[in-house]
Parts: C-alpha cells; sequence; structure tokens
C-alpha cells in the first residue's frame, strides 16, 4: 500500500508539471505579439466566410510588390495528448513566425492557422485536429490571399509553410493560378502517410496535398526535409514525390542535422538564399 500511495504521489506530481509546462493561450499569444513587435511587425486580422485569420506582417510594408510571400503557420497545440484535443492551437513555439521574420525582404505576410492566437470565428475542435486541412480551412485561406493581393496590389505570391502549414500551403497552391513557388520546411504533404508511420486517427475530414499533385506539376517547388525528423521523417515527402512523373519532380533538400522544430530558424537565412535561382 505505501508504494502504491507513492506512485500515485509521482503520477500526480508528473501530471501537474506537465501542465504547468505549457503557457497559457494568453501566454503563448503575447510571446508572439513580443517576437512580432520586436522585429517592427504589427497585428492584423482577415475576415473570411467562417473564420478571422490572425497575422502579422513588417509595419513599414506601403509599397506595392509584384510577388508577396505568404508564411503559413504550423499545426501548433493541436493537441495535448495521443487522445486530447488541445482546447487552443496556438502554437508554444510560433516556428513559423520565427521563420518569417528571418525572411529576407519586406514583401512578406505571415497567417496564423485558424483559432490561434485567439482571434476567431467558429472555432470547433475538428478544425485543428481531423479536419485540419478540411475544404473549409483551405477556401478560408484562398478568400485571405485574394484579400491580401488586392491590399498589396501584387501579381503573384510565393507559399512557404511550416510542418501542418506546408499543407495548407499545398493545397492552396493548387487551386489558384497566382502562385509563383512553393516551398515547405518538415512539410506535412501526405497525411495518410504520416498518420499511418505513426498508428494515429486519419486525418477524415481532410483534404491531403497528395492527391492534388496534378494542378501542382507546374508548380516550382522546393521542399526542406530534416534528416533528424522523427515526426515528418524523409519518407512522408517520398511519399508524396512519387506520385510526379521523373522529369517533374520536386526539388527536395535534407538537412542533416535538423529534426521537426531544430534548427530551421537559425539556419532559415542561408538555406532561402540556396533555393535555385529559377526559383528566385
Amino acid at each position: 500500500m505505501k508504494y502504491f500511495q507513492r506512485y500515485v504521489q509521482i503520477v500526480i506530481l508528473l501530471l501537474f508539471l506537465t501542465s504547468c509546462a505549457i503557457p497559457s493561450a494568453k501566454e503563448r499569444r503575447q510571446q508572439a505579439l513580443q517576437l512580432a513587435e520586436a522585429a517592427g511587425w504589427s497585428e492584423f486580422c482577415l475576415s473570411t466566410t467562417l473564420f478571422d485569420l490572425s497575422g502579422f506582417a513588417p509595419s513599414q510594408q506601403t509599397e506595392p510588390h509584384n510577388l508577396l510571400t505568404i508564411y503559413f503557420e504550423g499545426d501548433g497545440l493541436a493537441w495535448l495528448t495521443r487522445s486530447q484535443v488541445s482546447d487552443d492551437p496556438t502554437p508554444v513555439n510560433p516556428l513559423g513566425l520565427k521563420l518569417a521574420l528571418r525572411h529576407p525582404d519586406a514583401a512578406v505576410v505571415y497567417l496564423a492557422r485558424p483559432c490561434q492566437y485567439g482571434q476567431s470565428r467558429n472555432c470547433a475542435k475538428q478544425f485543428w485536429s481531423s479536419g485540419r486541412f478540411s475544404p473549409e480551412v483551405v477556401s478560408s485561406y484562398d478568400q485571405a490571399l485574394d484579400q491580401l493581393k488586392q491590399r498589396y496590389a501584387v501579381k503573384r505570391f510565393q507559399l512557404i509553410g511550416y510542418s501542418g502549414g506546408g499543407a495548407i500551403a499545398a493545397l492552396v497552391a493548387a487551386r489558384r493560378t497566382d502562385v509563383a513557388r512553393l516551398v515547405t520546411v518538415a512539410g506535412n504533404l501526405d497525411h495518410r502517410a504520416w498518420t499511418d508511420l505513426h498508428h494515429v486517427s486519419p486525418l477524415k475530414e481532410s483534404l491531403n496535398p497528395v492527391s492534388f499533385y496534378k494542378p501542382l506539376e507546374n508548380i516550382p517547388q522546393y521542399h526542406f526535409v530534416g534528416g533528424q525528423d522523427k515526426i515528418l521523417p524523409p519518407s512522408v515527402i517520398a511519399s508524396y514525390v512519387k506520385q510526379f512523373d521523373s522529369e517533374m519532380w520536386p526539388a527536395i533538400k535534407i538537412i542533416t542535422e535538423a529534426d521537426h522544430r531544430c534548427c530551421w530558424v537559425r539556419l532559415w537565412t542561408e538555406l532561402y538564399l540556396h533555393i535555385p535561382i529559377e526559383l528566385k
């Protein structure tokens, strides 16, 4: 009995420490605001039919550009455990934002995912779990890009997505004619291969980028993959690439030292500047 009581105490302590380790949604939002403001960026909100999407952009970005780069955030804190969906998907580590802040020019915008940073309508948990890449979500970004195209008087977009944001970038690119290039960082481009790999429930309410390879064939693509990534390993991107004819394979760059989170931010400016010239 003594050992059992001790075991229960340890379990309760571990659960307490785990819950304390996750910053509150307010603290996570504040972190993003501080990062953006320190870089001279301002927050904005785009209202689409279903969602209000949070975003950040350089405060001094007033001149029209021919090409606007859009960064899409990852899935954020979508799940607390393998079986418990989070109440708020605001990222603990907004890696997509951190990459955007290192973009080498000012013609750039960062877009969060639905219900991240607490500025949205229709925040049903399905939109950051099984339906994170649903038609409704993808349509909201399509509308957002139309608004940004008018706001910045641009003709074309470069779409860059981190992790699940890579899926969003690909799915949005597949339905538009003004995407000049698609870049992903540790991107989830075949979520069926991903859920099979980790033996988790399939994302039944989500579109899968691998199913839309045909309209992506004529868009220049470059995909960065971490050699140490256990979450989205090279096998997932390989499942996507093999759908293309060999002469049209998207370019892949495996970064040996990187995993799913490390060390993309530190390496990003150099990696981006070394994308083949035909993609720039």
